[in-house]
């Protein structure tokens, strides 16, 4: 059991990361796992991070059922298999949408969590449940409230942008101001090892993001940068931005009002709290992780 580490989800960009992250270290454990009912789970690791479950669907396809056996009900069946184990940690990979699908301010872990996505409402039930449970004195357990997570060969959102500014054309939405916070592979990585060998840090929920904010034309410029080339940023009046954006959800064009929204809204998320928990710097700041995954994004083409 020493320095044994079982892992749902290793399949998936984080699993994969973090596997190659912990493997000088610790003997992994792939835990292949589907909700089913009445299975049980008998752990023999000393720490158990569980990444398994669906994802945020933009698609539509996924149902609230399959949200809630996926995120919610195998959670459970998981975090019992701990309690009834001699494991020592537990850490769920949860997410910021569990606590909100918008941020008025900054988000911190004080905020009356209020999601309206199902993917939020499922990743909420399977915290309230974890920490309906008491911790035993023996045991350590961590949700992990992670923003929007990215690094080298992610195919994610950042993909699609990074895409569309590769066609070179002049970036139109340089009159609206946000700030984002993201989350760094690296980071997180970090974080979670931190999680395992210091036995001081609480068992609490925690935020999980860079210590810096970017603007969505911040990145526009990072992505160019990693091309090795200069960007135009057109500074059109929103007035004329939102009509072509309400013109786009009439004939279905990519500029309609909720891709504006996703690329001009702010969310800001505090890591605080799990920065003082960990009492250390975190190994690298978000312009050079987002140049570091913009330019894994060209070595793809190549």
């Amino acid at each position: 059991m020493k320095n044994e580490i079982t892992i749902t989800g290793s399949t998936g960009f984080i699993g994969k990361n973090l596997k190659i992250f912990l493997n000088n270290r610790y003997n992994i454990i792939d835990l292949s796992v589907r909700f089913k009912k009445n299975q049980i789970f008998n752990f023999k690791s000393n720490v158990v991070i569980h990444l398994a479950g669906i994802a945020h669907d933009l698609s539509g396809k996924f149902t609230y059922e399959d949200y809630m056996s996926s995120n919610f009900e195998l959670t459970k069946q998981i975090f019992n298999g701990f309690l009834g184990s001699d494991s020592e940690v537990f850490i769920y990979l949860s997410s910021v949408k569990a606590s909100a699908d918008k941020v008025h301010g900054v988000l911190t872990e004080n905020c009356n969590p209020n999601p309206n996505s199902l993917y939020g409402k499922s990743k909420l039930a399977a915290e309230n449940y974890i920490f309906s449970n008491p911790v035993p004195k023996n045991k350590r357990v961590y949700i992990l409230r992670p923003c929007m997570i990215y690094g080298p060969l992610n195919k994610g959102n950042l993909s699609l942008l990074y895409n569309l500014v590769s066609l070179r054309i002049p970036w139109p939405l340089g009159a609206f101001k946000n700030q984002r916070s993201f989350c760094s592979i690296d980071n997180l990585l970090f974080i979670i090892e931190q999680l395992i060998v210091n036995k001081k840090i609480s068992s609490e929920i925690y935020n999980i993001s860079d210590d810096e904010t970017l603007s969505t034309n911040r990145i526009i410029l990072l992505i160019a940068k990693s091309q090795n080339r200069n960007q135009i940023i057109w500074n059109l009046p929103k007035s004329l931005v939102n009509f072509f954006a309400i013109f786009g959800d009439k004939i279905n064009l990519p500029l309609n009002s909720e891709n504006l929204k996703k690329l001009t809204e702010s969310y800001i998320v505090s890591n605080e709290k799990i920065i003082n928990a960990i009492g250390k710097k975190l190994p690298i700041r978000s312009e050079l992780g987002m140049l570091n995954t913009f330019k894994s994004f060209d070595k793809l083409k190549k």
